[in-house]
């Protein structure tokens, strides 16, 4: 994969919109996560410390391409002026001239938020008049939002038609990331995969049986493929109408050598509550009244075991219902043996979506692990091996606008 990065970009003086992902989790007004617009400084200091006139650009929430008081980006700006420690400016528009006014004020070095482009219609439709009025803005188009690189709208892939454009530091750390797992992984590598449905992840199951040493199936799904090869899950969640996608799954594995493993034992209870009363068991001893609500710690073992032999690793998925206790008692052991292979240095870790992060963070080792993707699905469909426009945009120069 190539793309150009800020080490190849003239942005002393320069106009530069950096599409960014502000779209950050609030409740009641207040932001109740800072990681992504954490992650996002490094390369706001960058180009402004280079002497770039610094224009930030993001969607917030669904409005439907009307203006919403209630999800604007100004009290996200607030927030990032804030762990900045330096001026941020704000503008109530993102295209027109309100947002060329702002823009025009700006002096090398300063930083302006524009309002959320979603007030627009053009932006989801990724209309090239809209793509075509935010690249007025700017002389360099910087794309530092790998979590919205799925979407072909005009901030994210139109606009790339009429700037110079460039990957942002994190954009950049994500795809060498996500590139170094899967494209070039140190082998053995291995995949972990959980969630409910083996419906919704059969795209990324067939991607990667042919892409890793070894797969391994947790969450709800693991019980559809346990039933598919004739073991009782009692009233587990399961998908009986997936039983044979399920069983060509682990024929199209056996013939890519790739190695599947599903859980050997579990923790059950008759119903999902906190601090419900379980029972751990065989896989093939599930009671018929009862639920698998996590693998047990046979299957932790197997799975710590199975660790030390492997070079890279990629997570997408708890193993269990890990948001109620004592549900989360596997997920967390296992993230805290893939944390210490990584510390130890003998694991390279990659880790995404929401559940995933959330789970990490549960277990207090988000910070141990090589790389935690903040994207939820333009981590899955890179996970699918999709092509993602953002990136795309980024890669080619096929129908550009702007001269060479």
């Amino acid at each position: 994969m190539t793309f150009r990065t800020l080490d190849t970009a003239n942005v002393a003086g320069k106009r530069v919109l950096l599409r960014a992902d502000l779209n950050v989790p609030m409740h009641d007004g207040v932001i109740t996560d800072l990681t992504r617009l954490e992650r996002l400084t490094p390369t706001i200091r960058e180009l402004a410390e280079k002497g770039a006139r610094v224009i930030v650009v993001s969607h917030f929430d669904r409005p439907d391409g009307k203006r919403v008081p209630g999800l604007s980006l100004r009290p996200i700006s607030a927030a990032l002026r804030d762990l900045l420690a330096r001026d941020v400016f704000f503008a109530d528009d993102c295209i027109g001239p309100v947002a060329e006014e702002a823009v025009a004020k700006l002096q090398p070095g300063q930083i302006l938020v524009l309002e959320n482009t979603r007030f627009h219609p053009g932006e989801e439709k990724n209309d090239p008049v809209m793509a075509e009025q935010l690249a007025r803005l700017a002389d360099i188009y910087v794309n530092d939002a790998f979590s919205t690189a799925h979407r072909a709208h005009a901030s994210t892939a139109g606009i790339a038609r009429f700037l110079p454009s460039f990957a942002g530091r994190l954009m950049q750390h994500e795809l060498e990331a996500l590139t170094s797992a899967l494209d070039h992984p140190d082998r053995p590598v291995a995949a972990i995969v959980g969630g409910a449905k083996v419906s919704s992840k059969l795209a990324l199951l067939g991607n990667l049986i042919g892409r890793v040493d070894v797969l391994v199936i947790g969450g709800a799904m693991a019980n559809t493929f346990l039933a598919a090869e004739g073991i009782g899950v009692g009233k587990s969640l399961q998908e009986p109408d997936m039983h044979a996608t399920a069983r060509d799954i682990l024929a199209r594995a056996k013939t890519a050598n790739c190695e599947v493993i599903l859980p050997i034992d579990a923790v059950t209870a008759t119903e999902l509550r906190a601090n419900v009363p379980t029972h751990i068991v065989p896989i093939a001893a599930v009671p018929a009244d009862a639920m698998i609500l996590d693998v047990g710690p046979a299957t932790v073992a197997l799975l710590t075991q199975k660790l030390a032999s492997l070079r890279t690793l990629v997570w997408n998925g708890p193993l269990g219902a890990f948001e109620t206790p004592p549900f989360d008692a596997s997920t967390v052991a296992l993230a805290h043996a893939i944390a210490d292979a990584t510390k130890a240095g003998k694991l390279r870790s990659v880790a995404g979506g929401g559940d995933t992060v959330s789970a990490l963070r549960h277990a207090g080792v988000i910070d141990q692990i090589s790389y935690v993707s903040t994207a939820g699905g333009a981590f899955l469909e890179w996970l699918e091996g999709r092509v993602l426009p953002g990136i795309q945009a980024l890669q080619s120069l096929e129908g550009v606008i702007f001269p060479a």
